[in-house]
């Protein structure tokens, strides 16, 4: 359970949202090294940021990326999720010379899941403990 200060407060809401998402690469493409998801990470943050949302945890491999974000209740999730790969893919196409298929840097398929069964602190740490490229 979370603790009190954990919980987001607002005028008529106390909540505690957190969703594990995870990004493939179109065809999952070894697009992606450590550099390139250093960058997403800060992309992901600053979109974050505009939605009032607080970016957790993000790590990822070669050809995805996980995220643990927190979120307020006035937040739909298919929203944030399309702003955050609309953006990200956009901005690091911009930053570095990525190939991608078409233009197309994330698959149009998410995973995501709300996490309030597992402890978050297990979640985390499965996310910090991704395989990140060289």
């Amino acid at each position: 359970m979370a603790e009190a200060q954990d919980y987001r407060r607002g005028r008529h809401v106390l909540s505690a949202l957190h969703v594990h998402l995870v990004f493939v690469t179109t065809y999952r493409r070894d697009v992606l090294n450590g550099d390139h998801i250093g960058y997403l990470r800060g992309v992901f943050a600053s979109v974050c940021e505009d939605f009032g949302a607080h970016l957790v945890e993000c790590d990822g491999e070669d050809d995805h990326v996980h995220l643990l974000v927190e979120y307020p209740t006035t937040v739909a999730v298919s929203a944030l999720v399309n702003s955050l790969k609309g953006v990200s893919a956009r901005r690091l196409r911009q930053q570095y010379r990525v190939r991608t298929h078409r233009e197309h840097l994330w698959s149009p398929s998410c995973f995501a899941a709300s996490c309030g069964g597992a402890p978050l602190a297990i979640i985390r740490q499965y996310v910090e403990n991704q395989r990140t490229p060289d």
